[in-house]
């Protein structure tokens, strides 16, 4: 049994853990950098404790002060939520190592399925689809040039051990190859610790749709529907929505399928997401996986009805999963929009700051997972995103006059944000046309002249 849980993170996510485990009779603890101090989620866990400076290499990024701080309140578990340690093997074994429970899949397969280019051969073996591209890593230039071109062009150039859009170039002709995989791998050496690249077929104006999955120790595995994540900037996702409405029930059945397939593949257990790329001609393809809960969960749990955050305690704890596949029957459809502390017309610069007011959205079908408080002091050390608007509706239209709601009630004082952005994005004919593929912002930015 899991009788303490802390929570190795910060903001609305730490916020999510910390209302999970009270539902389920579970204490939580806070950890905190001293720039949290006054967080959101440091006032509502039942322990805390302060674990270094501001800096996350020197708080939520020291596996040693973590692991210290849990044993010292005597925690069974931790939880690592999204970013920061969530996918990093060597801080899952140091919690095996030290007799502490982490909230997520066995380390050997973070490892297996964190590597991009270990992961695509794992897929190819599977027989899962995936989009043409190398093999095996590839670290010299000329080695990948040759790649690239029994590949065929454009290429996109990707970190082995990348996210977020790091270490990730695109070369379109044979010409710019060799300076956009130079960039890419410097930028994969410094962001990662690693100079391992891979290289795929770049598709051209793709969707990208996502497959949430979850499994427990007794081999059941789960698919629970997929997101579609197209509407993001620099790789960075903006908007998700549940059903995606670039796919038909036909390609929605195969994904969820193959995800199934992969997940088993290599043992997974917890939660976790398969990612796809879908061309335009509705063909899709694995990209990677996700060995950890996602930003965008929220939109899953509305359109399933399940609470994906209980169910990652139960797995850890070598529970059965609460629901089997015939259970999962999504429902109505599901928007959220990521409410970022930035300011759009100057490049999306970060405003951190004091937030003197702030008014959340309420009503039937809207959820919102935020850290914010009248009076909180916006770190801006971290992460800009602030809140999670969430809306559920019957059908996409009703969604999306719900969510144009929620933008417009919702009151941030003191401190920039991007509501005004998504409102725009969510009234582009583009969009409610469900049309928008990842091309989609760079183009809505031109049209704007930013």
């Amino acid at each position: 049994m899991i009788n303490k849980v802390l929570i190795a993170n910060r903001g609305e996510i730490a916020v999510r853990i910390i209302r999970a485990c009270r539902c389920m009779g579970i204490q939580s603890v806070a950890i905190y950098s001293k720039e949290d101090a006054s967080s959101l989620h440091v006032q509502l866990a039942d322990q805390r404790v302060c674990i270094g400076e501001g800096p996350a290499r020197d708080s939520y990024l020291n596996m040693d002060h973590i692991i210290a701080a849990a044993e010292n309140v005597q925690a069974d578990a931790i939880h690592p939520g999204f970013g920061f340690l969530s996918e990093n093997s060597t801080f899952a074994r140091k919690c095996q190592e030290n007799g502490i429970i982490f909230i997520g899949p066995d380390p050997d397969v973070i490892d297996r399925m964190g590597n991009k280019s270990e992961a695509r051969k794992t897929m190819m073996d599977a027989g899962v689809p995936v989009v043409p591209g190398s093999r095996e890593a590839v670290y010299d230039v000329e080695e990948a040039k040759k790649e690239a071109e029994r590949i065929g062009y454009p290429i996109m150039i990707k970190a082995s051990s990348g996210g977020g859009g790091k270490g990730m170039r695109v070369a379109n002709s044979p010409e710019d190859f060799e300076v956009q995989f130079n960039m890419a791998q410097r930028e994969s050496a410094n962001a990662f610790g690693d100079d391992a690249m891979y290289l795929e077929r770049c598709i051209v104006n793709p969707r990208h749709v996502e497959i949430q999955i979850m499994a427990d120790s007794h081999g059941n595995v789960v698919a629970l529907g997929e997101r579609d994540c197209s509407v993001q900037r620099n790789h960075q996702k903006l908007i998700e929505e549940s059903p995606s409405p670039a796919i038909d029930d036909a390609t929605r059945r195969k994904m969820n399928e193959y995800a199934v397939l992969a997940a088993k593949t290599v043992g997974y257990t917890n939660a976790g997401t398969i990612e796809y790329i879908v061309s335009p001609a509705g063909e899709f393809y694995f990209m990677e996986m996700n060995t950890r809960i996602q930003v965008e969960h929220g939109v899953t749990e509305m359109v399933t009805g399940t609470d994906l955050i209980i169910e990652q305690i139960r797995a850890a704890m070598g529970e059965p999963l609460s629901f089997t596949q015939d259970d999962i029957r999504p429902t109505g459809h599901a928007i959220e929009c990521r409410i970022n502390a930035e300011i759009p017309e100057k490049n999306f610069m970060p405003s951190p700051g004091l937030v003197q007011f702030v008014h959340l959205p309420a009503g039937n079908g809207v959820r919102v997972d935020t850290g914010l408080y009248s009076g909180y002091q916006i770190p801006s050390l971290y992460d800009s995103m602030i809140a999670k608007i969430i809306v559920h509706a019957p059908t996409r239209e009703a969604a999306l006059l719900k969510m144009r709601a929620a933008l417009d009630e919702m009151v941030v004082i003191g401190v920039e944000t991007n509501l005004d952005f998504q409102y725009q994005i969510i009234r582009h004919p583009t969009f409610i046309e469900g049309k928008a593929d990842t091309g989609f912002i760079e183009s809505f930015m031109k049209l704007k002249g930013q």
